[in-house]
């Protein structure tokens, strides 16, 4: 629970995040070492960051010396050096902000954004990641390591952004959150369609820049956009594991408590914006409007049809335009959404998306084609690389009453 925050506060006097990785190790040593005897202190996390301060001060004493020592033989080594503060609480979440925008610095490939993120602020061990992430442990482990040395040897700064340049960086920051979520809400690969943990890690992380940037509107629109998500989990999935559809799921099932917060959160980001909305304020809108349906056959589709017209407008993509012809359809009917889905056929974008032939398999279903419908669901689960979502899509191509193929 304290490990951001003891590394956020050492990074400042060392400039190395994988030093700083280190000695809030070491900090966490001395604590199972002392605590069984002295007992837990009053303020664990300010025990713990100051005995990693400490360690740091002391390395980079030895480093200058070192330097001190060199220069006295001729050769000249400059090392940066920056006096601790006492451990303010205000202070340590300053430093916590910075280390957030360091983890997610775009010089840093967006695989590397999410495995550093993860290891460094979601506290997940590099097999933990490497398991969030579905990818090998020795190259996660590479991943993190690569990026902890181009922060270094890029020399990039231990700071908050300003600026043009904080509005760039801070969309890193927020996409690299995004992707984690996602990746939790709907798995890419693997037997399970949902994977909670990635879900609640997204969602901590959101908490927690929405505490540290309370002015800023997107940051706000994505933490909203992930409490209303989280509060349909639960019905998300029958027994068995299977997905379930939005219109078929058991609404009693939505936590209110995540929707609550959702609508409060929608609330900060409209008080504080200055702006039209942002793409993550919008999709927090979408997720609203859902999200006050009673039933499905309630939900106000040609307002969610409206704000994805805006969504594509301030942030352009075939995926938005996707998901804007399924409101289409709900509100102009399935011809008028096949025609913008037919549109969006020779997309590279969408070259191998399993959801474009879902969504056009949904289409042809409703216009009474079923045949092609059929065919529409059998490229969708050859296109996709989840198991859960195969199977069902694999169910929705056969005829009815058709054996399954599989176990």
């Amino acid at each position: 629970m304290e490990a951001p925050r003891i590394i956020a506060a050492v990074t400042r006097v060392v400039r190395d995040v994988g030093i700083a990785e280190e000695l809030a190790q070491d900090a966490l040593v001395a604590a199972l070492e002392q605590w069984p005897v002295t007992g837990v202190p009053e303020r664990p996390g300010g025990w713990l960051t100051a005995v990693a301060r400490r360690r740091a001060v002391d390395l980079v004493r030895r480093r200058e010396n070192y330097a001190r020592k060199l220069q006295e033989v001729g050769r000249a080594t400059e090392f940066a050096y920056e006096a601790p503060v006492a451990a303010d609480p205000d202070d340590i979440d300053d430093d916590l902000l910075r280390l957030v925008f360091m983890s997610c610095h775009p010089v840093l490939s967006a695989e590397s954004r999410v495995a550093l993120t993860l290891r460094l602020l979601g506290g997940l061990t590099t097999a933990e990641t490497a398991r969030a992430v579905l990818a090998p442990e020795p190259t996660v482990a590479q991943r993190i390591v690569r990026a902890k040395r181009t922060l270094a040897t890029r020399n990039v700064a231990f700071e908050v952004p300003t600026g043009p340049d904080r509005e760039a960086r801070l969309g890193s920051v927020l996409e690299v959150i995004y992707l984690i979520f996602n990746e939790g809400y709907a798995a890419t690969a693997g037997d399970d369609y949902l994977r909670p943990g990635l879900c609640e890690d997204a969602l901590r992380l959101a908490r927690v820049l929405q505490a540290l940037m309370p002015g800023e509107p997107e940051v706000h629109g994505l933490a909203a956009l992930l409490e209303l998500q989280s509060s349909r989990a639960a019905a998300r999935t029958g027994a068995d594991g299977a997905p379930v559809l939005l219109r078929d799921q058991n609404r009693g099932r939505w936590n209110m408590l995540l929707i609550r917060r959702g609508f409060a959160a929608l609330t900060r980001a409209d008080a504080v914006a200055s702006g039209p909305p942002g793409p993550y304020v919008l999709q927090a809108a979408i997720a609203a409007c859902h999200a006050r349906a009673a039933t499905y056959e309630e939900t106000n589709w040609a307002q969610i049809a409206t704000l994805y017209g805006l969504l594509a407008a301030r942030a352009p993509s075939p995926v938005v335009e996707l998901n804007r012809a399924v409101a289409v359809s709900m509100v102009e009917g399935p011809g008028a959404a096949l025609a913008l889905v037919d549109a969006l056929a020779g997309e590279p974008a969408l070259r191998g998306y399993h959801l474009l032939p879902s969504v056009r398999g949904d289409l042809l279903e409703r216009l009474g084609r079923t045949a092609e419908a059929r065919a529409e669901y059998g490229r969708a689960a050859s296109l996709t690389r989840n198991e859960r979502e195969r199977q069902f899509l694999l169910g929705r191509s056969r005829p009815e009453g058709a054996p399954p193929s599989g176990p």
